[in-house]
């Protein structure tokens, strides 16, 4: 397939879309602890999706599953576990941080860890330095670590700035480092996705020998990597749902209307959290040589959709010009590194 770098971008913008949208349906759910709405709509992003998807756009690949190298898979599936840790973490950062904040801390360690370590593993960071184009990918890559930053600053300007009740307002449960220290855990595990994807090469190269189009291939690696974060996911919920007493609420509710609508509205965040690695394994195979850049684009893009997401939903109001000015200065600055990386990309193809 011929790299193109603007497509790319673009996916990787509606990937960023959707990711930052799935957690927003999950406000109407009612009544129900967390692991019960955070299980399942899981079940939808995990289980039903990635085979739904895989089957309807391209059942051929399903033979490379089956034919994969055994040391792929097992890859594949364990950094699927490791990244499913940091999913559950990632939905409790949400629970104390909020949406803005959660993310912009959560996925700034997992843009720097995902987007360095595997070109560093594979030797390939010195060949990348010696290309003008290389480089420029490598600053836009810094500029969205300093986007990043500016809306972790943002938000630490709001704690200080914010009484306990006007938190609690917009975000019940608040809390400000408890909440900071599990996104610090999430992003760092959350970064085992971009591993995945490079285990899981040897996947998609057989996709396409078996006659699925390039854009598809990464579909049934796609398959692999969630059912580890389906393992994880599940065995911690479940766990929890045993503790706590909570699993009767999949079965029970005040109403029936009321039980129904709660599983139409985790089916619906769960498969918009799966648009967005759909979206992005499409994205990978647009951007080149250049293609480890894809998670630094998807991260950022997730950031910006996510803080306009926080605006939105008015978890800055009452907050000062000055972290006002830090939440506008961060998107630019996110924006700006997307720009960035992708003529850093177009140049690598020229």
């Amino acid at each position: 397939m011929t790299p193109n770098p603007l497509a790319g971008v673009v996916l990787h913008a509606i990937g960023g879309l959707a990711a930052a949208s799935f957690y927003v349906p999950y406000k109407r759910v009612h009544s129900w602890s967390w692991e019960t709405y955070w299980l399942a709509g899981g079940f939808f992003s995990w289980i039903i999706a990635p085979w739904a998807f895989l089957l309807l756009i391209a059942p051929e690949a399903v033979t490379a599953i089956t034919r994969a190298p055994r040391s792929s898979l097992l890859w594949t599936y364990l950094f699927g576990v490791l990244w499913g840790i940091g999913g559950l973490t990632f939905g409790l950062s949400m629970r104390y941080l909020g949406i803005a904040l959660g993310y912009a801390i959560a996925l700034g360690f997992c843009a720097a860890f995902g987007t360095l370590i595997p070109p560093i593993y594979a030797g390939e960071i010195e060949k990348i330095l010696s290309a003008g184009s290389g480089r420029i990918v490598l600053l836009g890559v810094a500029i969205c670590l300093a986007g990043i930053a500016l809306s972790g600053m943002a938000g630490i300007s709001k704690e200080g700035e914010l009484s306990d009740e006007q938190k609690k307002a917009t975000i019940e449960e608040f809390s400000f480092w408890k909440g900071v220290g599990v996104a610090v855990f999430c992003g760092i595990l959350s970064a085992s996705m971009s591993f995945a994807f490079a285990a899981g090469k040897p996947i998609a190269e057989l996709a396409v020998s078996s006659g699925t189009p390039s854009l598809w291939q990464n579909l049934p690696v796609l398959v692999v990597v969630l059912l580890g974060g389906f393992t994880t996911n599940v065995v911690w919920c479940l766990t929890l749902n045993f503790r706590n007493g909570s699993g009767r609420e999949y079965f029970t509710n005040v109403r029936t209307r009321s039980l129904l609508t709660n599983y139409w509205f985790c089916a619906l965040a769960g498969v918009t959290w799966y648009l967005q690695f759909f979206f992005y394994g499409m994205g990978t195979t647009k951007m080149g040589k250049y293609d480890f850049s894809s998670w630094t684009l998807h991260m950022s893009s997730i950031i910006v959709f996510s803080t306009l997401w926080g605006i939105a939903l008015k978890e800055w109001r009452n907050t000062s010009r000055r972290t006002h000015a830090l939440i506008a200065l961060g998107l630019l600055t996110l924006i700006g590194s997307t720009i960035v990386v992708g003529y850093g990309n177009y140049l690598g193809v020229r």
